[in-house]
């Protein structure tokens, strides 16, 4: 019998079951198609060829595969063969590889780096420290954190394995609901010093931009607060000055008057100070807080009215902006604004409709709030409205163990996104392949949320105190695990998607959105993955859920990964970018009414994270279009954006719209006005993935934004009237 000679030197009999077993996996990751025949006739040949020879090589043997392969026309499975062969000699041999990629981070002249985040810059250290711990935690996470078909389909853009770069950290999760009520009610620590409830509210914001500054450093991806938790903080200032002017011998009519005239400047003050320490902090992830922050009337009947003089109050400053580098206000990123539109807002004689109409001046201005639906929210959450965790992960309702309601304190524990169009090339267009495809590929997925999922359970809760033992999550007790609440549903894990649109439209020859074929097929697709999803939640009893991905780089990753693997494909993989979860083609020409009308039965398919948006010109002028929208969205669609522009040169001091410019196959940002190209003179601000973003984007996400179609236009709304 001929031997095989290991790597490590020792040597074992040939056996054909594991020459072909190889074969079968490589199959599944890479043309998907798995053909025992091919397999079982490849080890049979090898062996005829080589059973008279003593021994023979491992490598010699892989390489026979690959050629075997190649001749058999199985290009696909060859590469993924090569592939798979190459993470596994990349784990066995444990070296390190971070350092040409730390000094890549570090010579500052990386495109990749210069653009992995729009609102990271890359260059200043703590950003790089992040970075750079980031490069040790992907390593570790590739050699041997996570399954050598993981990594391999992760590196060949098969699925996203998103914040690989956090996951080598221990017990990090994703984005979440922050418990401000708990933390400023019953008090919280703070590293090891005891912050007790305030007593005013200009106190309570700079506590809470503590609170999310130490919580935004102890997790990665979004986070957000209510707006209804600060409000009781407003009627404390309140009775404090009403007290003082009685106490100087004021009448009740005066007192009153005076009190809230001090309340209402001591509301624009604590809102200008959250502004500004929202803005102007670092967490240890190197950027400014992922904040959003919620405003709902209906959250509560008691401080309704001081939490409407709050809202107001950051309207009114988004619309105004922070001063940039050369003193002129712009446009920030952060917190984005959630407006929920509700019975109390949404009509012209409701009470609170004059907030409706300023959140749509804001909303012209600087391209928030976006808006969230109360009515057809309640019809999908079991009758509840509550925010996004961060831009647009949405948890389930969960209730408590008295039956209560219970969203504040939850959490995700992490993304996998799986690539759509890889699964429709790869079937070569037949249906029975692709949904054979599906299965491996979402069962891919589910392998890979798993190792997440495992990588959280046994944590201590003295990791991260703050949120195990303070407040933001929960207030469990030192050394406690925190396994209770990544089971039951307490906390979110999802599967993510990404072009569904190249998908439907490769297999169908149509679009997903308007063309019943295409329509269909894409409903299907959605369907399939959320019954993975009830699957899995059955099969492990934890919080599966569908998330349309907010992939930023990664549309760039799979685009590239696409034309490597399947070449050129007019309309398919002819561009830098795919597009994102279930959303219309970005130049496809359809109006704003429409399209968020076709895009909410998708939406509402994806209810563990998903957003809309439509593409505005100026509509400074013209109010009355933006609220028509958000009167729409209200009675239409859960979750919706409008993308307006916001930009400012700071060379000639132009406020329109910066322009991109395609030079020799190069975009290149421009002022229209004065010509400046230099990047670091211009404040661009653009929505890259439900969030704005401020620090300029990669390729691939440049593309997209330069071929995004104008849903809603000017001169379209003045001939509509």
């Amino acid at each position: 019998m001929v031997k095989i000679i290991k790597r490590d030197c020792t040597e074992v009999d040939f056996c054909k079951e594991k020459i072909s077993n190889a074969i079968l996996k490589a199959m599944k990751n890479g043309s998907g198609i798995v053909k025992p025949k091919i397999a079982e006739d490849i080890a049979d040949e090898i062996y005829e060829e080589n059973k008279d020879r003593k021994e023979i090589d491992i490598s010699e043997i892989e390489q026979l595969v690959f050629d075997k392969l190649i001749s058999k026309k199985q290009r696909l499975t060859a590469r993924a063969y090569e592939g798979y062969r190459s993470i596994r000699e990349f784990q066995r041999e444990n070296t390190n590889t971070t350092d040409e990629e730390i000094e890549e981070l570090l010579n500052g002249d990386s495109e990749y780096w210069n653009t992995e985040n729009s609102n990271k810059n890359s260059r200043v250290l703590n950003t790089q420290r992040d970075y750079m711990a980031g490069i040790v935690s992907k390593d570790i996470s590739r050699r041997f954190l996570l399954p050598p078909e993981v990594v391999q389909a992760h590196d060949e853009g098969i699925i996203h394995f998103h914040d690989i770069d956090y996951f080598g950290m221990n017990a990090m999760t994703n984005c979440s609901l922050i418990n401000l009520e708990d933390m400023l009610q019953n008090g919280t620590v703070i590293n090891k010093v005891m912050i007790e409830k305030p007593h005013r509210f200009i106190t309570a914001c700079t506590i809470a931009t503590q609170i999310i500054l130490s919580v935004t450093s102890m997790q990665y991806g979004g986070a957000t607060i209510s707006l209804t938790h600060l409000a009781p903080f407003v009627r404390d200032s309140y009775n404090k000055y009403y007290a003082k002017y009685k106490s100087w011998g004021f009448d009740d009519y005066k007192a009153k008057h005076f009190a809230e005239l001090d309340t209402r400047k001591e509301v624009s003050d604590g809102v200008q100070t959250f502004n500004y320490q929202c803005n102007s902090m670092s967490n240890s992830n190197g950027q400014s807080p992922f904040l959003s922050v919620f405003m709902y009337l209906g959250e509560t009947e008691e401080y309704k009215d001081e939490l409407a003089m709050i809202i107001e109050e950051f309207l009114n400053q988004r619309i105004l902006g922070l001063k940039n580098e050369v003193s002129v206000y712009v446009t920030q990123a952060f917190p984005k604004l959630l407006y929920v539109l509700e019975e109390d807002n949404i009509q012209k004689d409701s009470k609170y409709w004059y907030l409706t109409e300023l959140a749509a001046k804001c909303t012209a201005k600087r391209m928030v709030p976006d808006y969230i639906s109360e009515k057809k929210m309640k019809e999908y959450k079991e009758g509840n409205c509550f925010p996004n965790m961060g831009c647009r992960s949405f948890l389930a309702p969960w209730k408590d163990e008295n039956g209560n309601y219970k969203f504040y304190g939850r959490l995700n524990q992490g993304v996998v996104t799986l690539n759509l169009v890889d699964v429709a090339l790869s079937s070569e267009g037949n249906m029975d392949k692709f949904w054979d495809l599906m299965e491996q590929r979402t069962e891919l997925c589910h392998k890979a949320l798993l190792c997440r999922h495992y990588r959280l359970e046994g944590t201590l809760s003295d990791v991260a105190p703050i949120l195990w033992q303070y407040g933001a999550f929960a207030r469990l007790g030192k050394g406690e695990q925190i396994d209770k609440l990544l089971h039951g549903g307490y906390s979110s894990i999802s599967l993510g998607y990404a072009g569904l649109y190249e998908c439907v439209k490769y297999m169908t020859n149509e679009s997903h959105i308007g063309n019943k074929t295409g329509h269909d097929f894409g409903i299907k697709v959605m369907k399939f993955l959320n019954k993975k999803c009830e699957q899995w939640n059955k099969e492990h009893y934890i919080g599966f859920s569908l998330y349309g991905s907010p992939i930023e780089n990664t549309t760039y990753k799979f685009a590239r990964c696409l034309q490597k693997r399947f070449g050129i494909i007019a309309g398919i993989t002819d561009r830098n970018y795919i597009t994102n979860s279930y959303h219309t083609f970005v130049k496809e020409h359809i109006n704003a009414f429409d399209k968020l009308q076709k895009e909410a039965e998708f939406q509402s398919l994806s209810l563990g994270g998903a957003i809309s948006y439509v593409e505005t010109s100026d509509l400074t002028n013209n109010i009355d279009a933006i609220l028509e929208v958000m009167n729409f969205i209200y009675n239409n669609i859960i979750y919706a954006e409008l993308n307006t522009k916001s930009d400012y040169c700071q060379v000639c001091g132009y406020d329109g719209e910066i322009k991109i410019i395609d030079e020799n196959n190069e975009l290149i940002w421009e002022c229209p006005n004065c010509g400046n190209r230099n990047k670091d003179k211009m404040n661009v601000t653009r929505r890259t993935c439900g969030y704005l973003g401020t620090n300029f984007w990669g390729k691939g996400r440049t593309q997209e934004i330069n071929e995004r179609f104008v849903h809603l236009t000017d001169i379209l709304c003045k001939e509509c009237d």
